[in-house]
This record gives structure tokens, sequence and C-alpha cells, in this order.
């Protein structure tokens, strides 16, 4: 039930962030639901630095679909939603309440085979919102650091590190070697994500949670409800 719970409110509020379309940059901090902001309806002057400005909708409605892909097919929210929300099956040991098992081998299950190719997706946006989190100390007026500055750089740090504790960059790390000690470099990258992968649990619900986190605190910023405080050099 708990985790129904915070899956369906992280939907629902990632949906209303979605169609908002507005007051997600409130300078120098974009909020991470619209990263990069490819949209011609871009706010508040924000310029995009990569792309430019095309897309005539919500920008996080082109983004967003790739990472929710990367977290969808995650074999750990598999294994959550799985469980909370199709009971197949509802914990160890406990019997399926669907008749027939046929796994991930038919439609629509069989799309989850995808994951590894959302996780080359995911990678880029990872670097994107290290992007911001180091253009959130550039202030209009110089140099400096505010609370924002803080949200943006731990929601980097937890994005990469759910990144970097998936399944398949672990695969990417040390799969298809028969002897990782002829692989040192390799063998190295394969021990230290092979550790974050026995955190991958924590860390998907940290950056889950987090990144709702950070665009609310934006919006609120940008919207006028709070104020930013800020230590500018």
């Amino acid at each position: 039930m708990v985790t129904v719970l915070v899956l369906l409110a992280f939907v629902v509020y990632g949906t209303w962030a979605a169609f908002r379309n507005g007051h997600y940059f409130a300078d120098p901090y974009l909020s991470p639901f619209y990263s990069p902001c490819l949209s011609s309806s871009c706010v508040d002057g924000y310029t995009p630095e990569f792309l430019g400005q095309w897309w005539p909708l919500s920008p996080a409605l082109l983004i967003l679909p790739f990472p929710l892909g990367f977290r969808l097919t995650c074999y750990y929210y598999r294994k959550a939603y799985y469980r909370s929300f199709w009971l197949s099956p509802p914990a160890c040991a406990v019997p399926d309440v669907h008749r027939k098992y046929t796994g991930e081998r038919r439609i629509p299950l069989i799309f989850q085979n995808v994951h590894r190719y959302f996780f080359y997706l995911a990678v880029p946006f990872a670097a994107l919102l290290t992007y911001d989190a180091v253009r959130a100390f550039d202030f209009p007026k110089g140099i400096g650091v505010g609370i924002g500055t803080g949200f943006l750089v731990v929601n980097a740090v937890l994005i990469w590190l759910y990144t970097l504790s998936c399944h398949s960059c672990r695969h990417l790390c040390g799969g298809k070697l028969r002897r990782l000690s002829e692989h040192p470099l390799r063998a190295r990258m394969w021990r230290f994500v092979s550790k974050l992968n026995t955190r991958h649990m924590t860390l998907a619900w940290a950056s889950l949670i987090w990144i709702g986190v950070t665009d609310l605190y934006i919006w609120l910023v940008a919207a006028g409800h709070l104020t930013d405080h800020a230590w500018v050099f």
C-alpha cells in the first residue's frame, strides 16, 4: 500500500508539473522536469544553450518520457509495481493471484527488455542535470550559493548514483567477460558499480522523491510563494 500511494502521488504530481508549463525557472535554477528547455515557450529569460527553442508545448512533455521510461523498466521498480499493483506475486513464497504466468515474453511486458537502451538515454540527462547544478552557482550578480543550489546539487548526485547503480550499468562494466582478472579496469568499475547496486532500491526512492521536491521548491520560488536565500560573492 505504501508503494502504491507513493508511486501514485509521484505520477499525479509529475503529471501536474508537466502540464503546468510555467514557473519552472527562477534564475539561476531550472526545474529538473524541464531540463533542457527546448520549448519555444521558455519563460523568465531562460535561453537554452544546446538545441534552441523549437517545441511548441510544455518542455516537460518532451523530456520526461526518457527518464520515465528508464525508471518504469528498471529492475527494482518492476519488482515494486509488479508486487504492489498487480500482485504478481505479492511477496516471496506467496502464490500469484493470476491463474497463468507468462513472464515478460509477451506484449506488453516484453517491452521491459528495452531497459538497457533507456539506460543509454538516461546518462545524457544525468549530465544535463549536472550542468544545471553547476549553473545554479551562477547568479545574475555573480557567483554564489543558494538554497536552490543545494537542491540541484543533491538532485544531480542522487540521479548519478541511481543511474550508475543500475543493473544494466553493472552488466556494461563487467558483462560478457570470462575472466575479470584479465580486464583490471573493467573489474574495478564492475566492483564499484556492484557496491552501488546493493543500494539500488534506496537510491531509486531517494532520487525519485528528491527530484519532485526540487521541482516543487523551484516552482514555489518562481511563483513568488517562497524567497530563496542566496549568498553571492
